[in-house]
């Protein structure tokens, strides 16, 4: 017979469920809140606090903590409560004016605030103005880039590759295709200081220019591995020289769907009149500015950042070699990208995105 103390039921509506995931699988918010409306969905799913306690290391009480505390509060039980301490000095409509003009009025002689220049502006101390700057989220030095797909055909794009990534087609391979072109092979005039304990890794501002290698490379969607081959250019004969490597890759009983990018040689002649003689290939190409729903872009980032970044090569042979060991080591153990985005949710991003640049979103 078991025994302890049985749990009130956790029943969520489909609002309320719709609102935690949204929390859950947040990049922005604090990490504590993720993981309780985290700890709240699993409960919900009718997993144990000893199971969910367990998974997510955490303790069993602290998983108890923030179910109870939903149970009774909602969704703003998940919020640590206020503690005791000196009254503020300033009201709420002073840290909003100090907010607003952050995010709305640049200074007059810069392009955005500084937390100096925003205290010897307000006459607030430079500490507050910090602490409102990190707990509102406001990082007026940051910035980054950002390119709407102006491809009218946009839509069914991004349902027709978010469909192979969800739910790929039987007897079938997905790919992700494309090239790092240029890739240097670059040698530190220098040896390295090695890393030590209180300093980093030292290298020379200065290198001496070995030539050039392209990396072509296929994902395999399902489980990870990659097909690649380093070529010294990246002409439509290299992508063709490509496309026959993956054709004796690929099982001969699979059709080939291929992710590529809107690149010219991509759509060369010859390469559409070798497609067209192979009905068992499907090419799926990727909205204009869009190169961000082709996968082997993260792949490509990874092994520029643990194989090519950081290495000093005397010659291109060299590079070529570095880049195909770390293949081989990185196919012995891949594993696949899981991809969650559903292409309402990338769509309704991307509505939210040109309203806010059209200055019509309310």
């Amino acid at each position: 017979m078991p025994r302890g103390r049985v749990l009130p039921e956790l029943t969520l509506s489909d609002d309320e469920r719709s609102q935690l995931l949204a929390i859950a699988t947040s990049r922005s918010l604090p990490h504590g809140i993720v993981r309780r409306a985290q700890i709240v969905l699993a409960g919900a799913d009718g997993e144990s606090n000893k199971a969910i306690a367990k998974r997510m290391r955490l303790n069993q009480l602290t998983v108890g903590k923030w179910r109870r505390r939903y149970l009774e509060e909602g969704l703003q039980g998940l919020h640590d409560e206020l503690r005791p301490g000196r009254p503020r000095s300033l009201e709420d409509e002073r840290v909003a004016e100090v907010i607003n003009t952050a995010l709305q009025a640049p200074p007059p002689h810069a392009t955005q605030w500084s937390v100096r220049g925003m205290a010897d502006h307000t006459g607030i101390s430079k500490s507050t103005v910090q602490r409102w700057f990190e707990l509102f989220g406001v990082q007026p030095h940051r910035q980054k880039t950002f390119k709407l797909s102006n491809d009218p055909f946009f839509v069914e794009k991004v349902r027709d590759i978010v469909g192979l990534y969800l739910n790929p087609p039987d007897c079938a391979v997905v790919l992700c295709v494309d090239e790092k072109s240029q890739i240097q092979a670059l040698e530190r005039t220098q040896p390295l200081l090695p890393m030590g304990l209180g300093y980093v890794e030292g290298v020379t501002h200065d290198y001496i220019r070995h030539g050039t290698t392209t990396l072509f490379a296929a994902l395999d969607v399902a489980n990870g591995e990659v097909i690649t081959q380093c070529k010294a250019r990246h002409r439509h004969q290299e992508f063709l020289a490509f496309l026959r490597h993956i054709d004796r890759e690929v099982p001969d009983e699979l059709d080939v769907h291929l992710i590529v990018d809107n690149y010219a040689t991509h759509k060369h002649a010859k390469i559409k009149a070798w497609l067209a003689r192979r009905p068992r290939f499907h090419v799926h190409f990727t909205p204009t500015y869009a190169s961000w729903l082709n996968l082997v872009e993260r792949w490509f980032g990874i092994i520029t950042q643990q194989a090519i970044r950081r290495g000093s090569f005397s010659n291109v042979k060299t590079l070529v070699k570095r880049i195909d060991q770390f293949v081989d080591h990185y196919n012995a153990t891949s594993r696949p990208f899981v991809w969650t985005a559903t292409a309402d949710s990338i769509l309704a991003k991307v509505e939210r995105l040109a309203l806010l640049i059209s200055g019509t979103q309310h």
